[in-house]
């Protein structure tokens, strides 16, 4: 018998991460071919991995409050418990949010312009693609538990 992952449309089997290291190479493939106001400044370099090192800690907080609350870190798997702890208190989203500090600092790393149009497009492709469809499963299944979580706690930050 096929997972319920298995039978889901391809766009929705692509998990995040994978669409993060997308990004990333598209950063790096934009700030090597269309290097655009190169800046040469040591400094961003300690600055973007500073953000980086943060993104990746935000989104394993994230990851880790799911797992030790019993609930699948995957999209589209059904949620069974409304997580509202740990970095949950300050974002709804903080697995996404850690993943944008990520190109953030990357961005701030290479010290160009060109790569940083990889932002938006991730945020875009994060908030249609994934956070809509999440927070209206999420209101289907915990109903005014989620809407009061909602009234609380902001989407990004």
């Amino acid at each position: 018998m096929p997972s319920p992952v298995s039978t889901l449309p391809l766009h929705r089997r692509i998990v995040p991460p994978i669409y993060l290291l997308a990004a990333l190479f598209g950063m790096l493939a934009l700030h090597h071919t269309l290097p655009l106001a190169r800046l040469e400044a040591p400094l961003l370099r300690w600055l973007g991995g500073i953000v980086m090192i943060g993104g990746v800690a935000l989104s394993a907080a994230g990851a880790g409050t799911f797992r030790r609350a019993g609930t699948p870190v995957r999209p589209f798997e059904e949620a069974t418990t409304l997580v509202t702890t740990g970095p949950y208190r300050w974002t709804r989203n903080p697995m996404y949010l850690g993943m944008l500090l990520v190109l953030a600092g990357t961005g701030i790393a290479l010290a160009s312009l060109t790569p940083l149009v990889v932002i938006p497009a991730f945020f875009l492709l994060i908030r249609n693609g994934f956070i809509r469809h999440e927070e209206a499963a999420m209101a289907e299944c915990f109903g005014d538990q989620f809407t009061d979580y909602c009234g609380k706690v902001r989407r990004w930050i």
